[in-house]
């Protein structure tokens, strides 16, 4: 079975909104063994939308449409499915019952354009709305295409509002499609892996996932990593898993360590975990990241049982003082230098009685234009990572913006830190 999902409404075709509510219903849909092979975003336009549903049910089997339900002139979706299905639209009693009580229990009074509500398509089955005043609806029908075959299509009309579109969903729609869809199963599994370039990771791994023709594999890069996501059907969930299985060990087999996660955790959770097991704690000293790589780390539960924290030492003074970096050694050295990277990742270990101290010193941008940084390029980083035995300092120049620079810094250094702690 395949569905399309029709987000409605013109905001989300400016820079200032999104379309969430399709993340939602892929997962839900794909827990149903439904894939998701078309997501489109449409205009409070008509013909526009008319356009979409012709071609959506040329190409789908399920048709979910998100917004377009409210009672204003360009909530269109009602009309425009009707059009496209040559169906008539009927007010329902119920419906305008349910809305003068739902502004009769507030004390308003119920504006006349709020009957377009209570519009229902020939055919269709009302999906009553607790959290809103638009109910949704479910229509099947029999639709002819130009080589004169017959096919079976679902159309789902869903309220945009995240809150009611994910209620409808969960109490109404999910269950009804559970009854008419042909059974099926899904597994799913997502390799991650730090710092390597798609390409190489491509060309090592596509000519294993090809072979599994019936696994659909997508490769997602971004943020200094890589993604390697797998999804299965069959028809038993054991079938499902075993055939995942299969083509992940071969993958594992290939990729090694290079491969942080194999259940989909982020890099910082893994951190994490490797520490608890390790029986170890962790403080961090950051100048040019200001902060980001306590922020990753704090993000994830319970990170206090292995992460004692640490200091935003931006300044040369707070370097000194909160690390003890010996000032003589910045002036030599300047701020950004193996020498100082040292220093901090010691210093805010012995200050903290941490196990471990990860410290990272670079340049973000602009570049530094006196004193002893002077000339060193933009992207320059220096990570340490001491221990009670020894403290190693690596080198990176990382390209890009200053967002850039922060964020693949700490990706660097927690990578450092996974390694070190393999």
């Amino acid at each position: 079975m395949l569905a399309e999902i029709i987000a409605v409404g013109s905001e989300m075709l400016t820079p200032h909104r999104q379309d969430t509510n399709s993340l939602f219903l892929t997962a839900g849909l794909n827990d149903l063994g439904v894939e998701v092979g078309f997501k489109t975003i449409v205009g409070d336009n008509p013909r526009h939308l008319v356009e979409a549903i012709h071609n959506a049910l040329r190409r789908a089997d399920i048709l979910i449409f998100s917004g377009g339900l409210g009672p204003t002139e360009d909530d269109l979706t009602r009309e425009c499915v009707a059009e496209a299905l040559h169906l008539e639209l009927f007010t329902n009693s119920d419906v305008v019952i349910a809305l003068q009580e739902r502004f009769k229990a507030r004390r308003m009074e119920m504006p006349p354009n709020n009957l377009k509500q209570a519009q229902v398509l020939e055919g269709a089955e009302l999906l009553m709305n607790p959290n809103g005043s638009a109910p949704g609806q479910w229509l099947e029908t029999v639709i002819r295409t130009a080589d004169g075959h017959t096919h079976r299509r679902l159309l789902i009309l869903l309220p945009g509002p995240p809150n009611e579109l994910k209620a409808l969903f969960t109490q109404e729609v999910r269950p009804r499609l559970a009854d008419v869809l042909p059974p099926s199963f899904l597994a799913r599994r997502v390799l991650r892996m730090a710092l390597i370039p798609e390409s190489t990771v491509d060309a090592r791994t596509s000519p294993i996932y090809r072979r599994f023709t019936d696994v659909e594999t997508t490769i997602l890069a971004g943020h200094g990593e890589i993604q390697l996501h797998f999804l299965c059907a069959k028809s038993t969930q054991e079938e499902a898993e075993d055939r995942v299985d299969q083509l992940v060990e071969l993958i594992e087999r290939e990729m090694g360590d290079d491969i942080f996660s194999s259940d989909g955790e982020s890099l910082e959770e893994i951190v994490l975990l490797m520490l608890g097991l390790r029986g170890f704690t962790l403080s961090v000293a950051e100048s040019c990241t200001g902060g980001l790589l306590s922020e990753r780390l704090t993000a994830i539960p319970n990170a206090s049982r292995n992460f004692l924290g640490g200091a935003v030492v931006y300044s040369n003074d707070l370097k000194v003082g909160l690390c003890k970096v010996p000032a003589k050694l910045i002036q030599q050295n300047g701020a950004v230098s193996p020498e100082v990277a040292r220093a901090l990742a010691e210093g805010i270990r012995e200050r903290t009685k941490a196990s471990l101290g990860l410290s990272i010193t670079g340049i973000a941008g602009p570049s530094t234009l006196d004193g002893p940084d002077e000339g060193k390029p933009v992207g320059l980083v220096y990570i340490g990572l001491a221990d009670e035995e020894d403290t190693q300092v690596k080198r990176f120049m990382i390209p890009g913006d200053r967002n850039r620079i922060r964020l693949w810094a700490t990706q660097h250094a927690l990578e450092m830190l996974r390694h070190s702690l393999q």
